[in-house]
């Protein structure tokens, strides 16, 4: 058994967003990363996404009440809860953390918004959110 429902791609997860109308998409990424790189745009789908720091730039402290906020949103435990990060590690880190509080459906999106490295190092360029071509937006 998975220590999580599981990691989707994130047009996987866009249709499960679409599918289930209590399904929510919680991104994980800093204040930082929301204002300079992006945020995914939901509202075709008549939803926003919900930003809740896993950890904050730029200390890299790990947000002890990333759970009581999530958690504040009143989700069902059997709610749909994907995680949205960088590339999908913090993301992950947090289905975890949820799943352990009891809630059955967290998932992954394993790309990330921006995606993995290419071989220069930079990111957006393979995959992630925004190279698969899903709706975001940048303030």
């Amino acid at each position: 058994m998975s220590d999580y429902a599981g990691d989707l791609s994130p047009q996987d997860a866009w249709n499960l967003l679409e599918s289930e109308p209590s399904a929510l998409l919680v991104d994980v990424r800093t204040r930082a990363e929301w204002a300079y790189v992006g945020v995914a745009d939901l509202s075709p789908l008549s939803k926003k996404p919900v930003f809740i720091e896993w950890q904050s730039f730029p200390e890299g402290t790990r947000n002890d009440r990333f759970a009581d906020e999530v958690e504040s949103l009143k989700p069902g435990h059997d709610t749909p809860v994907l995680f949205l990060c960088r590339s999908g590690a913090r993301s992950a880190a947090a289905a975890r953390l949820m799943t352990q509080k009891g809630y059955t459906r967290c998932y992954n999106i394993s790309e990330g918004f921006e995606g993995d490295p290419d071989a220069d190092r930079h990111r957006g360029r393979i995959n992630g959110w925004k190279v698969r071509g899903l709706p975001w937006t940048q303030n």
